[in-house]
């Protein structure tokens, strides 16, 4: 059999299209044989046969047999991967994946265990409590600092991403957060404030399970939820002015809700796979990390409101 290659246009051979021509050059292989056997069988049955049109026809050799054996193959250096294809997701190995998620977890936990002894020696400290509410200076002089901080990790992608810059950058962060949250615990009981700690705990697990579990593609919502948080902004601002229960009711019960679509969504976002948006990095895990603590921070910090209210 004679099969001229014919290079025209790349194809994708990744994606099952010369499969196709494979198959057509084995029919059309078989179908040439059984011309030629039929020609040869014909040619045996006796002299009348052996001229004219029909020896043509039968003839191994002639311009149509070799036309059908003429094949169009095109091959192609490069292949390129659709974006729905899941080898295009940087999570597309099971391993990347799972030691991504380690990572996060293993930052989260530090994070909160940091932040969670930083908060105990502000509540059960009474001289530190005494100390922090005459200095109101203290509070003020963290703020500059923790935003300035949590800018560069939001912002600096490639420093983001050097180790050990991120680690002390997370760590900077974190301390800075804790002792913003343990200026913010000594004005309130320290039974309200375990008493916001184990709800945020027992909602932060549930949730997580959620959204491990759940079908629904949470990562849709981004645009919304960043519209809903503008709003809760200019919503905490005009609080400021306003001295209302009710308000302040609504303010801290909208936060809880807002804050808990957004741990949903982070975790799916960390968790990728068949989710909308699981365009994180594998490299992005400090990033990651940072947005499911500062997710549980806010829901602490307005479940905490909700109880010292309903008190």
């Amino acid at each position: 059999m004679k099969v001229d290659l014919e290079v025209s246009e790349p194809i994708d051979l990744s994606s099952g299209d010369h499969q196709h021509l494979v198959r057509k050059a084995a029919d059309d292989d078989t179908q040439s044989k059984s011309a030629r056997s039929y020609g040869t069988s014909s040619s045996t049955r006796g002299p009348r046969q052996t001229r004219g049109p029909r020896q043509t026809r039968g003839n191994p050799h002639s311009k149509a047999g070799e036309q059908a054996d003429t094949y169009v193959v095109q091959i192609s250096a490069e292949t390129t991967t659709d974006d729905g294809n899941p080898l295009s997701s940087p999570f597309s190995e099971a391993v990347i994946r799972r030691a991504f998620i380690v990572k996060v977890f293993f930052l989260l936990s530090a994070q909160l265990t940091l932040t969670g002894t930083i908060i105990s020696l502000f509540l059960f400290w009474k001289a530190l409590r005494v100390w922090v509410v005459k200095n109101a200076w203290f509070t003020y002089t963290l703020l500059p600092a923790f935003f300035v901080v949590f800018v560069i990790l939001a912002c600096c992608g490639k420093l983001r991403r050097q180790v050990p810059a991120n680690y002390i950058l997370l760590g900077l962060f974190t301390i800075l957060q804790g002792l913003l949250l343990g200026t913010v615990s000594v004005f309130y009981n320290a039974e309200e404030v375990l008493w916001a700690t184990a709800a945020t705990a027992l909602v932060t697990l549930s949730l997580t399970l959620f959204a491990l579990q759940t079908k629904w593609d949470f990562t849709l919502l981004n645009g919304m939820l960043f519209v809903l948080l503008f709003v809760l902004i200019i919503y905490g601002i005009l609080l400021i002015f306003i001295r209302s229960y009710w308000l302040h009711l609504l303010y801290a019960g909208l936060g809880t809700v807002i804050f808990s679509l957004y741990l949903v969504m982070d975790v799916q976002l960390m968790v990728g796979g068949r989710h909308h948006h699981s365009d994180l990095d594998p490299e992005e895990y400090v990033f990651a990390a940072l947005n499911i603590y500062m997710d549980i921070i806010n829901l602490f910090l307005f479940i905490l409101q909700l109880i010292g209210l309903g008190r």
